[in-house]
């Protein structure tokens, strides 16, 4: 099996939580432009059929791949989620180091 995957393929994956109760689905991948990791997956939550959901960044390394339920688990519930870091799909924030340290922050990084 190959380590690497295409964003494309990462991106419209169903997130879940422990639980397996569904969480959302990754909207976009955030890179860090000098080491090429991804630092963060983005996560569309909330709404109804795409209107008002907003996007939330989690830490990609809280992500694990189950391959018995073809998505992403995170340790997360979704009141957790409900007072993360997000942002409106029309209004992408500034990664900056403020940005960065209050997302971390937020999950305890």
């Amino acid at each position: 099996m190959a380590d690497v995957i295409s964003s494309e393929r990462v991106e419209g994956t169903t997130v879940y939580n422990a639980a397996g109760d569904k969480l959302g689905s990754i909207d976009d991948l955030m890179i860090d432009k000098l080491s090429g990791q991804v630092r963060y997956a983005v996560l569309e939550f909330g709404g109804f059929l795409g209107i008002g959901t907003d996007r939330y960044p989690v830490p990609w390394n809280m992500l694990k791949y189950d391959t018995s339920q073809d998505g992403y688990v995170v340790p997360l519930e979704k009141s957790q989620l409900e007072g993360a870091p997000r942002y409106g799909s029309d209004t992408i924030p500034e990664y900056d180091d403020a940005y960065r340290t209050n997302v971390d922050r937020y999950y305890g990084l």
